[in-house]
């Protein structure tokens, strides 16, 4: 896949009947954060909703809703600059956006992705915060593929990979 195919798309993964299913959301949520909550809310789950949001080749944000709690995750927060959903997610956690000295030290490295939120969002599930670290901080992984990564390891890879299957082909 070139950078050119890099789409967007936001998927609900939820458990029922001890059995992880995922289907794809509207688009449109991809710049929506709040919009994203509600729609993780409406889907009834046994161990709380998942989001995994991918914005073209640049940034994912996970995000879980278990009952009024939201744990949310963003993989890079440079992309607060030119992406809406980076910034409402700083938001959301009370982070500010780097200024712009701040984020051409960021950008300064080109091996360095800084994120922010819940590194621990999905421990309890069997990822740990240092591989969501590592796997978040891989420059050379596209967000889909860091979410292909995370959803093979809290077991609901085949769920998932069908989502995104109806966003590739």
């Amino acid at each position: 896949m070139t950078d050119e195919d890099a789409l967007d798309f936001a998927i609900v993964v939820y458990r029922e009947d001890e059995c992880w299913d995922a289907e794809l959301l509207p688009v449109t949520l991809t710049s929506d954060l709040k919009g994203l909550i509600h729609a993780l809310r409406q889907q009834p789950s046994e161990s709380g909703t998942i989001g995994l949001v991918a914005v073209g080749d640049e940034f994912f944000v996970a995000l879980r809703v278990l009952g009024e709690r939201v744990d949310v995750f963003l993989s890079d927060i440079a992309a607060s600059w030119d992406f809406p959903l980076a910034r409402q997610v700083l938001d959301y956690l009370d982070v500010p956006v780097p200024d712009e000295e701040e984020l051409d030290e960021i950008l300064q490295d080109e091996e360095t992705v800084l994120p922010a939120g819940d590194l621990s969002i999905f421990a309890d599930l069997g990822l740990d915060e240092m591989e969501l670290g590592i796997l978040s901080g891989d420059i050379d992984l596209l967000p889909e593929d860091v979410l292909s990564s995370i959803a093979a390891r809290l077991g609901f890879s085949e769920s998932f990979e069908r989502a995104i299957e109806s966003v590739f082909g």
